[in-house]
């Protein structure tokens, strides 16, 4: 097999340097031409994108968990439109490679369509695919387009395309090199039977997702080649050369403003797949010194048993999305922004495992290393004039509902409810709260769709859905609340679920300055309970997640890990309610204003107890106004409390480190407390 190695892959990250004719047309660019030409791009890349989400077929390409690209000749990203950053780091791997080893033998023509989405080759996870497209003016190989999106069927084990039961990659379906599907810009009929046969469980979504892909790089093909005739070969080679320049010295100087030093984060996770047990997903070492960024992942736990693992450049694209809206927020989505950062990954850990590893859920293994980005980099601007730009990480959950089965329309499906997973609450804010049931932290221009549409996507009725009350990190600055829902199947006699998720026991974000993480997400189901007699006598406002929990309606509370195996849902015998995570905390919950606190309350995304037992505020039960006087004394006495319970710094480290968990949970994490591997890890 002759798949990129990861030296090849983070090479293939970094711009290729200019030849003298890119130079040439760089320097030749005149005054003004340099900004009409970059809004011209991002003008064609949004048109790009608005095709591809109305193209689509599947929940995440509709709710615009995608990309659409512009490269240059050699393969490097130089704009991109995007509802998710973590596609960015994928093409130019995938383009690189297709130059290196498949220029002579297919060769490279006009019309070409490549597509490819194997994490082995430079991907994500299988149920990430793009489609690539060479751009030739007059005969040269002059550009490349790209379109990426998560279809949520890839004929695995299970269905929905991230198998919890998968523990090696010939259990995860469809697993595609970089190949050439289409020419003379045609799809190969071959080609996309072969789709319809590994999406047989959804195979209109495949296959549509798959020619939507093709039509929106070919689209932004063809909107680039009227920039080339219009303005000329020079000027748009130049433009797209000096495009990659300015991202990087905007980099560059965005990083050697910060504080020069060492950051650390440590994050856990409870759950390999189906297995419990603790894992160290993440142990960031981040050491910024100039204009230079090192990041090293030495210390993180070994590779698992399970699709609970991430390759390289997987960890570096969920990286992407907080660097990209959090800090590059205002520079070009371009390859050339990361290259002042470098990393190292220790072989056979979690996030960089043998190649025969099941990667399916990198999405849940690479959460660590997002959420660690986030804590690091803003604990290195908090010293500068950008530390209101300082933000808290997003939960970063990714709690994911699968639902497969024959629909109401007779028609067979297996997909992503895009809807939980899109509707997290937002990190706090160093200067304000975190929006509330704020998007996914995976696609930050996504949308969640409207519940009438997923009733009538889907088999089931969603009789509520709402802010989850509490489910916010608290501090100064609370962290948006997520949201709960209610599902019921309805319309079929039963369908099929399963659950993707790893914090119902621990959370992996760390908060910062002394705000809380956000609670952790349990698997709820009610069972025994007579759902149309329920929702009969449910007046209006009374059918609530809190009135479900305490019994009101009848059945049994069952709580249990969110993230659950393949199983079925017969109409009228389960109710399975969905909870988002909400955002993590910053700074003290005694520092916040009482009256906030209070409006939280009112609102109700904070509890009267939880404002009572964390913030110290005092909400009177009658009138349900702020207590001011009981508030103050309330605070100072946790305050006291706090100082009785403080000893010296060297002492607690003394303590803290001869503390150790269970040997019955360490399973997954390696040797104590380094986490290096034990033994190897046998794939079949």
């Amino acid at each position: 097999m002759s798949h990129p190695s990861l030296e090849e892959k983070l090479a293939s990250l970094k711009v290729t340097e200019a030849d003298e004719d890119e130079r040439r047309c760089a320097d030749a660019l005149v005054r003004g031409s340099y900004e009409i030409g970059v809004q011209r791009t991002a003008d064609i890349l949004d048109e790009g994108y608005e095709i591809f989400m109305r193209s689509s077929r599947s929940s995440m390409g509709v709710a615009g968990d995608s990309i659409v690209a512009i490269f240059n000749a050699k393969g490097d990203l130089v704009n991109a439109s995007a509802g998710t950053y973590l596609h960015a780091v994928i093409p130019p791997i995938v383009i690189k490679y297709i130059l290196d080893r498949h220029a002579d033998n297919p060769g490279i023509h006009d019309g070409d369509i490549w597509y490819t989405n194997d994490a082995l080759y430079g991907g994500i996870h299988n149920p990430d695919q793009v489609a690539i497209m060479p751009v030739f003016f007059e005969g040269e190989l002059v550009a490349w387009t790209a379109a990426l999106s998560h279809t949520t069927e890839t004929g695995a084990v299970e269905p929905g395309g991230m198998p919890l039961a998968a523990t090696a990659r010939f259990e995860e379906g469809m697993n595609l090199p970089p190949m050439r599907v289409g020419t003379n810009f045609v799809l190969n009929h071959d080609v996309i039977e072969m789709f319809a046969a590994f999406g047989l469980r959804a195979e209109a979504n495949v296959t549509v997702d798959m020619r939507a892909r093709a039509t929106t790089a070919d689209r932004v093909r063809v909107r680039l080649l009227e920039m080339f005739q219009r303005e000329g070969r020079d000027q748009v080679v130049g433009l797209l050369r000096r495009m990659l320049d300015e991202a990087e010295a905007g980099a560059r100087a965005r990083i050697a403003h910060w504080v020069d030093g060492t950051y650390r984060c440590n994050t856990f996770s409870d759950a390999a797949g189906l297995s419990e047990g603790l894992i160290r997903n993440c142990a960031m070492t981040m050491t910024k010194h100039g204009d230079h960024l090192q990041f090293d992942f030495t210390g993180t736990s070994p590779e698992t048993p399970s699709s609970y693992n991430a390759h390289p450049q997987a960890v570096i694209g969920h990286m992407a999305n907080y660097i990209y809206e959090y800090v590059f927020h205002d520079l070009p989505i371009s390859s050339a922004t990361f290259a002042p950062i470098d990393f190292t990954f220790p072989p056979n850990s979690i996030l960089s495992p043998d190649a025969r590893a099941a990667t399916s859920c990198s999405v849940m293994a690479a959460t660590g290393a997002m959420s660690a980005v986030a804590n690091c980099i803003s604990r290195a601007r908090y010293g500068t004039d950008e530390w209101r730009q300082v933000a808290a990480s997003q939960g970063n959950g990714g709690n994911a509902i699968v639902l497969a089965g024959i629909s109401q329309w007779g028609a067979n499906f297996a997909d992503m409810i895009a809807y939980p997973i899109n509707t997290e609450g937002q990190g706090a804010r160093a200067t304000q709260d975190g929006m509330d049931s704020y998007g996914f932290p995976w696609c930050a221009f996504g949308r969640a769709p409207d519940v009438e549409s997923m009733e009538n996507e889907f088999p089931m009725l969603i009789p509520f859905s709402s802010h989850w009350k509490d489910s916010g990190g608290h501090g100064k600055y609370r962290g948006g609340v997520g949201t709960a829902q209610l599902w019921v199947t309805h319309h079929v006699p039963m369908l099929f679920e399963m659950a993707i998720a790893d914090n119902s026991i621990i959370q992996t974000p760390q908060p910062l300055f002394g705000g809380y993480a956000q609670p952790t997400v349990p698997g709820i189901v009610l069972e025994g309970i007579d759902i149309t007699e329920a929702l009969a006598s449910a007046e209006a406002g009374t059918l609530t997640l809190e009135a479900l929990l305490a019994g009101k309606f009848g059945g049994e509370v069952i709580a249990k890990p969110y993230g659950s195996a393949i199983h079925p849902v017969a109409q009228g015998q389960s109710i399975i309610i969905g909870l988002s995570t909400g955002g993590t905390g910053y700074g003290d919950p005694l520092d916040r204003e009482p009256e906030d606190v209070a409006a939280d309350v009112t609102k109700k995304m904070v509890s009267a107890s939880v404002a009572q037992d964390v913030y110290g505020v005092t909400i009177d039960p009658v009138t349900g106004l702020l207590d001011a006087e009981a508030t103050e004394e309330s605070r100072q006495r946790i305050r006291d409390q706090r100082l009785e319970r403080g000893v010296p710094y060297d002492e607690f480290v003394e303590s803290w480190s001869q503390r150790k968990p269970d040997d019955s949970i360490l399973t997954h994490f390696g040797s104590w407390p380094d986490g290096a591997v034990l033994e190897p890890l046998m794939r079949p």
